[in-house]
């Protein structure tokens, strides 16, 4: 970790060592994970961040998200929002009076209760009552770790032709910034790949007489840039960078039924 191994970084380790809910190198998706299982609304906690020495990511849980936000240690000060704390200790204060924080898509969260860096863990393990070796041929190279990113979300949608304006039942996977779709389930190559980092706004449309439709919006080549909602609220998904890109234009229509993506 390259925090650690910075001379001018040492103190600050040393000094944030006291503090029970730093959480040192634990990853982003790690932090999420233990807010949304273990937290409650309001819970946060401060762990390093990836962008170098004397810089830290304030995770906090808000209901069913977890939103991530810089505070940046300068000298003997720790600068976070629009304040710079002139101690840990001014630093700490200002949690411990719950202060009130907004993020850029207008989520409103009160930082309620520190997530303690060392949990007590019960002492309850299941006993081994069968353990037989199997004979497959593999090996410890066949052991490959892997995972769906959190925020992965799959299910069916009826999609709206590009060229032949005909609804289809569509499979749908949502990973990241990444929406394929594929022609049913059992199919391993997607007919198209949306990256929704190059869509400018996703909204409710009412012109297809259609319940629960709405529609992503790709910006074209000579459109203004747009500042509307992203993808998350419809979809939940994480990580998506709202930012409008040049590519394709126009919009591609969906039908979402209320427990299609799961």
């Amino acid at each position: 970790m390259s925090f650690h191994s910075h001379a001018s970084s040492r103190d600050t380790s040393d000094e944030l060592e006291t503090l029970g809910w730093y959480h040192f190198d634990l990853s982003r998706h790690a932090a999420e994970a233990l807010l949304l299982s273990n937290g409650t609304d309001g819970s946060y906690l401060l762990r390093d961040s990836n962008e170098g020495p004397g810089c830290f990511a304030l995770s906090v849980r808000a209901k069913d998200s977890v939103k991530h936000f810089h505070v940046t240690r300068r000298d003997n000060s720790y600068l976070f929002g629009f304040n710079k704390f002139a101690s840990l200790q001014d630093f700490i204060g200002h949690f411990a009076n719950q202060p009130l924080l907004g993020s850029d898509t207008g989520t409103l969260m009160v930082l309620k209760c520190p997530y303690p860096w060392r949990v007590e863990e019960p002492s309850i393990y299941e006993s081994v009552r069968v353990h037989t070796a199997i004979q497959t041929g593999r090996t410890e190279n066949d052991l490959v770790a892997n995972a769906p990113s959190l925020g992965t979300r799959e299910g069916y949608l009826v999609k709206q032709g590009a060229i032949v304006k005909s609804w289809k039942q569509r499979w749908f996977t949502l990973s990241r910034y990444e929406l394929k779709y594929f022609k049913d389930k059992m199919c391993d190559e997607p007919i198209r790949t949306l990256d929704l980092r190059g869509c400018s706004a996703v909204q409710f449309d009412y012109s297809q007489d259609r319940v629960n439709c709405f529609c992503l919006r790709y910006r074209k080549e000579d459109e203004p840039e747009l500042h509307e909602s992203s993808i998350v609220p419809l979809l939940n998904a994480e990580d998506v960078v709202p930012e409008p890109r040049r590519g394709l234009g126009g919009r591609i229509y969906f039908i979402q039924n209320r427990k299609s993506l799961h």
